[in-house]
């Protein structure tokens, strides 16, 4: 069994500790905090064994009547591989710490790339990160990886021109009450492109990509509008069942009625999805067109979630233990990946109605 600390146990990290307990070649090591909050308590209600990440801060466990199994350094001992799901910049200060102990460790896309040796999405490049010289991979951020997992197919089936992408952020989760703007909408950056483009070459170096963000008041899930200048001028409906294929592409159909992130989000809850969990692409069906060479879809990427099988995948990549066909698929089954399998088995058993006589 791997071994796997989660070092930050906030949006991402507990989502990734969840995941990893779930896997059936992986055991939870434990995970970190920084502070005896709702999240740590949490924690332990579940069994995770709980590390303080500031030494000094372990008396305020002890404090609030949390119990920990040790520090920080003790976890990263004892993993064979660390996640580190810490706020932005904080894991490039931990870096050191984990080499102290020589224990490889994957990186979030809040951190600037360098901090790791490769990045990653499964779909994309998953042989990269399991290079023998590789002890530290970068997880991209949650917009990035949704970009990734949409090109990755349209390049293998009809080469990717250029691509083009206006991002409509979230201003923060439902939790960071200190985000903003609360009435307002931001061009962010003003400059362009958006740090997203320049990420996603860092996945296909070769993809020409112009991005712009925008940040709007709400919390719920990000909106890309997308347009893509293909090499071939495939039809609407090829490029529909090419990424009906993909396990991490959730095709919207109109028949859901479903008509916006809020919607989206309601579904997830509806059908029994953790957090009301989205670790897909959600791209509207209806919005899948093409003119000529050039393709125009819209999406919604779940910012809190869609990053966690790729955390997952990385893991196994790191160490060398699975191909990305097996990785993919054990987790997937065990996270329950695969939203389109429900909309596809509801068409097959539609019966057409008979003609009226």
């Amino acid at each position: 069994m791997i071994q796997v600390g989660v070092n930050g146990y906030g949006t991402i990290g507990k989502r990734v500790a969840d995941a990893v307990a779930a896997q059936p070649d992986m055991e939870l090591a434990g995970v970190a905090k920084t502070r005896p909050n709702y999240e740590a308590e949490t924690a332990v209600r579940k069994g995770y064994p709980l590390y303080a990440a500031i030494p000094d801060r372990a008396d305020r466990f002890h404090d609030a009547g949390i119990d920990l199994a040790g520090e920080v350094e003790d976890m990263v001992m004892k993993a064979d591989v660390v996640v580190d799901t810490t706020p932005s910049g904080v894991g490039e200060q931990n870096r050191e710490l984990y080499e102290r102990y020589d224990t490889p460790a994957t990186f979030q896309g809040g951190e600037d790339p360098d901090v790791a040796d490769a990045s990653f999405v499964a779909r994309a490049n998953y042989e990269a990160a399991a290079a023998d010289e590789v002890e530290y991979v970068r997880v991209v951020s949650c917009n990035t990886t949704g970009l990734s997992r949409l090109l990755a197919p349209l390049r293998e089936a009809y080469g990717v021109e250029k691509a083009r992408v206006t991002l409509v952020r979230r201003g923060g989760d439902p939790g960071q009450t200190s985000r903003g703007p609360i009435n307002d909408i931001l061009p962010d950056p003003v400059t362009v492109p958006s740090h997203h483009g320049p990420d996603v070459n860092t996945i296909f170096p070769d993809v020409d990509i112009d991005t712009l963000g925008v940040k709007v008041p709400a919390t719920l899930m990000h909106l890309h509008s997308v347009n893509v200048t293909l090499d071939a001028e495939p039809s609407a409906a090829d490029v529909r069942n090419l990424l009906s294929d993909e396990s991490r592409l959730f095709l919207v159909p109109e028949e859901a009625g479903i008509d916006g992130t809020g919607k989206l989000k309601e579904f997830a809850q509806d059908t029994g999805r953790p957090r009301g969990d989205l670790w897909e692409n959600c791209i509207w069906e209806e919005s899948v067109s093409t003119e000529g060479s050039d393709l125009y879809l819209f999406q919604s990427i779940h910012q809190e979630s869609d990053v966690i099988p790729e955390n997952i995948d990385a893991v196994r990549a790191l160490l060398g233990r699975e191909d990305r066909e097996t990785s993919v698929a054990t987790t997937d089954e065990t996270l329950g990946v695969g939203l389109e399998s429900l909309f596809r088995g509801a068409r097959r058993r539609v019966v057409p109605r008979e003609a009226d006589d």
